[in-house]
């Protein structure tokens, strides 16, 4: 499996920006997809997960502001991100699992498959 992000970049606090993941290779081994995101000097953690059925999961830090969706026709997952502050400031890291995820699971589920990470930068 290869995961290839694209879309993050420079963005004014209050902003929104949309990441882009695209997957390739053994899909059928994926049962969810997330975004992982660490940030300078913090510990890393995973912001969002989308499960096969749908079902979708945040980490409170983010949850109101950020939705994760994926399109099964393009093979590909994305991050809107919105009322973006600096804080939010991170590389951001597709995952994908093979079995799925459950919110118990969030803090401790380490990723089966990963990308190569995309920075998003927020300033004030």
């Amino acid at each position: 499996v290869q995961l290839a992000e694209s879309g993050g970049g420079v963005v004014q606090a209050g902003g929104s920006l949309q990441l882009s993941c695209q997957i390739s290779g053994t899909i059928f081994s994926i049962n969810a997809m997330g975004w992982h995101r660490q940030g300078p000097g913090k510990a890393g953690e995973l912001a969002a997960v989308i499960n096969n059925d749908g079902s979708t999961i945040y980490a409170d830090s983010v949850k109101g502001r950020f939705t994760i969706s994926r399109d099964m026709d393009k093979n590909t997952v994305y991050l809107q991100m919105s009322s973006l502050s600096p804080d939010d400031t991170a590389e951001y890291t597709c995952t994908g699992y093979r079995n799925s995820i459950t919110p118990a699971m969030m803090k401790r589920t380490p990723f089966d498959y990963f990308g190569q990470g995309t920075q998003v930068t927020v300033s004030s």
